[in-house]
């Protein structure tokens, strides 16, 4: 590590005099222990690199920065470097997130850095390394080697992948005749002047945004030609004046945009950057759009989502097997949110539970018909298995018009409506003990007994902790249809046992629980209903299990139904008014039951006590 000396006092002894010697900035130092070794020949594999197959594409390299500059031009400064891998040299640009790193001096020349994300971009032959992420390891440290600029790459030519576990293969678009335009692939925040041809793949309703301060309108989009795929976003006077020029299908030219590194909250992940429009942007259609990729969809099976990372987004088409019911959740903020939950199938014989939200989940209409809908850029989630979520730049289409649509909706109607499904994922059960509540979002009984205000129609969600004192035995589960989709009461008849909804009849039914339980805290005691999964946890036994014995055995049903008592559980509920008769009464539904997890209770015992209430 370099050394700083301390001047403390000095004496003038010549006022002026030519240079003594020939000293440098910095001088060269050699790699020791204290010092990571730099990523030795990388800038010139980078440079002569063709495919994005190419192992240099997959690397987080260490490099020494040597040279930096601020470049104030027209908007905001950018700044430019030169770095070295001990043997070589290359010009690289910082991305804007980078920028307050050189601004507050915590790297510049002499510093050495991992770089963790990348990408190129030709400029007149020569090859800009584009630095997106960097981690600093050593704030500033002498010279290393004695490195000589790159090798250009003979072929002249930039491939453009991320730096990603799993690069794809560059493509570069062929010219195109008449107006000239930049493949999707190239554009990056430093190209200028651009100009993109492309078809618009997704466009999302116009939607509304609130901060503490302030609040407005913002739509997004997706753009794609044959290198790639780009999402953009226009926010508030440019939603009246672009939303309406851009549809679903077509191609147009774009222009005079800002290009920025996207944020991975909201991106989708197929590029590093984002559009964002402004007054200035111009839309023109593009009559001639033969030259740009009809859409595709690269749909997921549903059995494959358990390969996806958590937290990517996918393309799903599927059939809506089962609706839920309109909900509302209370956010953190003490914001309501409206939520529906629908069951998707597929031909891989799996379902898998998807989540609408806002206005999605309330205007959804349930027919009964089981439609076929496609969506576009759901989220994975993972909560005991996997589950999708709609987020901001999805888009759904119910029975949309497609060769993927008709071969699925000919497969349920004629194999899949009999068919069952392996889940994937288990949400509302009560196995897989990675499911937690939060314990600082418990509500106690009297707090949502006298508390909670419930609109006609709504639910509200809350969490509680409660010890059973008694289960209602006489009726603890109902004859129900065995399709996996219906799940409807069935009546006995000469035949068998009758499903009106179906119009099938069975051998025999599959019991499925309905129970009702009064359960207490040191606060109160409430009724709370539950269904098939409530009565799994409380029971420890099917519901076919349990109607045999109480059906052959009462002494051994009464026992089983006494041990069911006095057993502490996590409950999620949601609270619903109903009315009936003129008479309104509130109800509570338990969606989720969890056993208590001792170690995160006591955690959360502990964290309270660290608080300012244990003072």
């Amino acid at each position: 590590m370099s050394s700083i000396a301390t001047i403390l006092d000095l004496e003038v002894l010549v006022k002026e005099a030519g240079k003594i010697g020939n000293p440098t900035p910095w001088a060269t130092t050699t790699t020791n222990e204290d010092i990571p070794q730099l990523t030795t020949g990388f800038l010139n594999q980078l440079v002569s690199s063709t495919s994005a197959q190419d192992p240099v594409w997959a690397t987080s390299p260490i490099v020494q920065i040597v040279q930096t500059k601020a470049i104030e031009a027209n908007g905001p400064v950018r700044w430019r470097a030169m770095i070295s891998d001990g043997t070589h040299i290359l010009q690289v640009m910082m991305a804007p997130q980078l920028t307050a790193l050189f601004q507050d001096r915590r790297a510049g020349i002499g510093s050495i850095v991992r770089v963790e994300r990348f990408t190129t971009h030709t400029v007149q032959d020569r090859r800009i390394m584009i630095i997106l992420g960097l981690e600093i390891l050593v704030k500033e440290t002498g010279r290393i080697g004695d490195p000589t600029p790159c090798t250009l790459s003979p072929e002249g030519t930039t491939p453009n992948p991320l730096n990603t576990a799993e690069p794809s293969e560059p493509r570069t678009a062929p010219p195109k005749p008449g107006r000239p335009t930049l493949p999707i692939g190239e554009l990056n925040p430093y190209s200028n002047n651009w100009t993109i041809k492309a078809r618009v793949t997704q466009k999302s309703e116009i939607k509304t945004w609130s901060k503490s301060h302030a609040e407005g309108r913002f739509f997004n989009f997706t753009l794609a030609d044959e290198t790639g795929e780009m999402r953009g976003v226009g926010f508030d006077a440019v939603v009246d004046q672009l939303y309406y020029k851009l549809e679903d299908g077509k191609v147009y030219y774009l222009s005079k945009a800002r290009v920025k590194v996207s944020k991975r909250k909201f991106a989708d992940g197929a590029s590093d950057f984002e559009l964002t429009l402004g007054e200035n942007t111009k839309i023109e259609e593009c009559t001639d759009d033969s030259e740009v990729p009809k859409i595709t969809n690269g749909f997921v099976k549903l059995d494959d989502l358990i390969n996806k990372p958590v937290n990517s987004t996918c393309d799903v088409i599927a059939i809506a097997s089962e609706v839920g019911q309109v909900s509302t959740i209370l956010t953190k903020d003490n914001r309501t949110i409206m939520k529906r939950d629908l069951t998707l199938v597929d031909r891989s014989n799996s379902s898998i539970r998807l989540t609408l939200w806002g206005k999605q989940a309330e205007t959804y209409e349930d027919d009964g018909s089981h439609p076929v809908i496609a969506f576009k850029g759901v989220r994975i989630n993972e909560f005991r298995g996997r589950t999708l979520s709609m987020i901001g730049g999805s888009t759904v289409t119910i029975n949309p018009n497609i060769p993927d649509a008709h071969v699925l909706r000919g497969w349920y109607d004629s194999v899949g409506v009999n068919q069952s499904f392996a889940a994937n994922s288990s949400a509302g059960s009560v196995s897989g003990g990675a499911a937690t509540l939060n314990g600082a979002q418990m509500r106690t009984i009297e707090d949502f007994l006298t508390n909670l205000q419930i609109a006609e129609g709504a639910e509200i969600m809350f969490s509680c902790r409660g010890t059973i004192l008694r289960v209602r035995g006489d009726n603890p589960a109902y004859p129900a249809c065995p399709k996996q989709s219906c799940r409807k009461k069935v009546v006995e008849t000469v035949g068998g046992w009758n499903c009106e909804k179906c119009g099938k009849t069975w051998e025999e039914p599959e019991y499925r629980y309905t129970i009702s339980m009064v359960v207490s805290d040191h606060t109160g005691q409430a009724w709370l209903q539950g269904f098939n999964d409530v009565g799994l946890a409380v029971f420890n036994m099917s519901a076919d299990e349990l109607m045999e014995i109480k059906n052959t055995n009462a002494d051994r049903y009464t026992a089983i139904s006494s041990k069911s008592e006095y057993s502490t559980f996590n409950f999620t509920c949601r609270a619903k008014l109903d009315t009936y008769n003129g008479q309104s009464k509130v109800r509570y539904g338990i969606s989720k039951i969890l056993p208590l997890n001792y170690r995160e209770e006591t955690a959360h015992l502990r964290d309270i006590i660290k608080t300012n209430w244990a003072d």
